[in-house]
Formats: C-alpha cells, structure tokens, sequence
C-alpha cells in the first residue's frame, strides 16, 4: 500500500513539473467573400391555392424556396415581355 502512495505522488509531482507537451492551435477565421446582394423589398400577393400546391411540389423537387422560384418567374416572365416589346417596336 506504501508503495502504491509513493507511486501515486511522484506522478502528481512530475504532472505538477512538467509543462504540457501538446501543442496550442491557432484558431484563424476562415474569410468568406460574399457576393454584393441587391437589396430586397418585401411582396405580398395573393395567388390560387392551386398554383401555391404547384410551386411547393416544385420547389420540393428543384430544392427551391417559394421565394427563389418567384424571383426565377417573375425574371423571366420581364424578360419575356420586354423583348416581346422590343421586336414590336422595330
């Protein structure tokens, strides 16, 4: 049992002497460049349920939100109409 002690001591005296061997890391943020976002500006519409149940099922299956795939039909339906304006006007 007196061996066991002594034992016991002299490891709690070398952890008290020696200093820690591991290594300290550096933590260094990682820097994201971010795209300039256009600001946003809120809508509120009110549209068919059935039209809502379509976008949802495709949103599910595209891995969009409702918001991206109104911006993506709101973009092309502008587009569409504007060059349609355009080939009128020449």
């Amino acid at each position: 049992m007196e061996y066991y002690k002594n034992k016991l001591g002299s490891l709690a005296d070398k952890l008290k002497k020696d200093p820690p061997r591991t290594p300290i890391q550096e933590v260094h943020p990682v820097k994201v460049e971010t795209e300039a976002k256009e600001t946003e500006a809120q809508l509120n519409v009110w549209i068919p349920k059935s039209l809502l149940k379509k976008m949802k099922s495709y949103g599910l299956e595209s891995d969009l939100s409702l918001k991206d795939i109104n911006i993506l039909a709101l973009q092309y339906f502008l587009d569409s109409k504007l060059k349609t304006s355009i080939e009128k006007q020449s």
